[in-house]
């Protein structure tokens, strides 16, 4: 399992956090970079869970969930939803969206949105949700790749460095 989950690090990928609020009102958030767009007409994008994260019954039940997507820097946001601690919110500005879901600040984007289908996929939960909001900003992306967060090297910073010709 490990040479496979080494092999699938080599796709470099972005980093998102998707956050949910439970029907009591507790808040989750998780780190995640299974995320994708699925269709634009109706707009769905999907993201996985594994099964045995403590927070999997809550987002299945939650019914609408976030995907706010990092920027480069915001590496402290990664690190800190993808840790069990008591309140993953605690110091970490955020914004109400449709349905009360949180809303990271300073992300490059976010996708407000509502839990149409849930699939098995194996160990994990794969959510499929219709976008109701969105929003994008500018910047850099924060990306993963092979065990670590990288940087965005765009092909301007390339040549000046003595890149590929």
């Amino acid at each position: 399992m490990r040479s496979l989950r080494d092999a699938l690090g080599q796709f470099a990928t972005g980093v998102a956090v998707v956050t949910a609020v439970t029907r009591r009102g507790d808040r989750l958030g998780v780190t995640v970079n299974s995320f994708t767009s699925v269709s634009l007409d109706p707009p769905l994008v999907l993201w996985c869970l594994s099964r045995r994260a403590p927070s999997a019954p809550a987002f299945a039940e939650a019914g609408r969930f976030a995907v706010n997507v990092l920027a480069a820097g915001q590496e402290y946001l990664s690190r800190r939803f993808a840790t069990p601690l008591p309140d993953k919110f605690a110091g970490v500005e955020i914004h109400p969206a449709t349905g009360e879901v949180p809303l990271l600040a300073g992300t490059l984007a976010h996708f407000a949105c509502r839990t149409v289908s849930t699939y098995d996929g194996g160990d994990h939960l794969i959510f499929v949700g219709e976008v109701e909001h969105f929003r994008r900003a500018e910047g850099e992306p924060l990306l993963f790749h092979s065990g670590g967060y990288r940087a965005f090297s765009s092909p301007d910073r390339e040549m000046a460095f003595g890149g590929v010709d």
